[in-house]
């Protein structure tokens, strides 16, 4: 469905010449492309986005843009520019001020770094995302570290402990129960009280 929003918004923003838009559906299309396991397709697409909204001055979106690429090479098993991507992305984040996303940006450096090995600097990835979400109020991103760092713990075999934490942060939420998100974290609360 994300496809198909990003789809339409191309098309009016390449036929109504709003270039700031049209760069933002690239980056929207090719980040979808890339959740659809076509990351090797929409990795082009967002540099394309991100290029041009870098080439029009907007660099408020660079953080968001920069963090989504990386979760595309993430994808593609491009640990090294994921990693290139997402320090870029916190760099920016901290000089602009724009700490919006920040927490889902140190997330996805905790998956990344998970994936080459190094659980250490994701556990301290995975804080350092829970507590800018609890800083910013950030419920859903507070949700989603807390997850990927009750993940690592029960490999770990830490059980209690990840139980302990994602559990009052699942109980926040009072709807969207359909959504991906919460579906995981409660499967995960499922697994951990077995």
């Amino acid at each position: 469905m994300q496809l198909q929003y990003a789809d339409e918004l191309l098309a009016l923003a390449t036929e109504h010449r709003f270039e700031h838009f049209r760069m933002m559906a690239l980056i929207e299309r090719g980040w979808s492309l890339a959740g659809l396991g076509r990351a090797e397709e929409g990795i082009p697409l967002l540099a394309a986005g991100l290029a041009g909204l870098r080439d029009y001055g907007h660099i408020a979106w660079n953080p968001w843009a920069l963090t989504l690429l990386a979760d595309a090479c993430r994808a593609a098993g491009q640990w090294r520019a994921a990693l290139a991507h997402l320090a870029e992305a916190r760099g920016l984040a901290e000089e602009r001020e724009m700490r919006w996303f920040q927490a889902e940006t140190l997330r996805l450096t905790g998956d990344v770094l998970l994936a080459t090995s190094d659980a250490v600097a994701a556990e301290a990835s995975y804080c350092e995302s829970i507590a800018i979400a609890q800083q910013q109020s950030a419920k859903l991103w507070e949700l989603r570290a807390a997850t990927s760092l009750a993940r690592l713990w029960r490999e770990q075999g830490n059980h209690v402990e990840a139980h302990e934490l994602l559990a009052p942060v699942y109980a926040w939420f009072t709807e969207g129960f359909g959504s991906p998100v919460l579906q995981e974290a409660k499967a995960l609360l499922e697994e951990l009280s077995a």
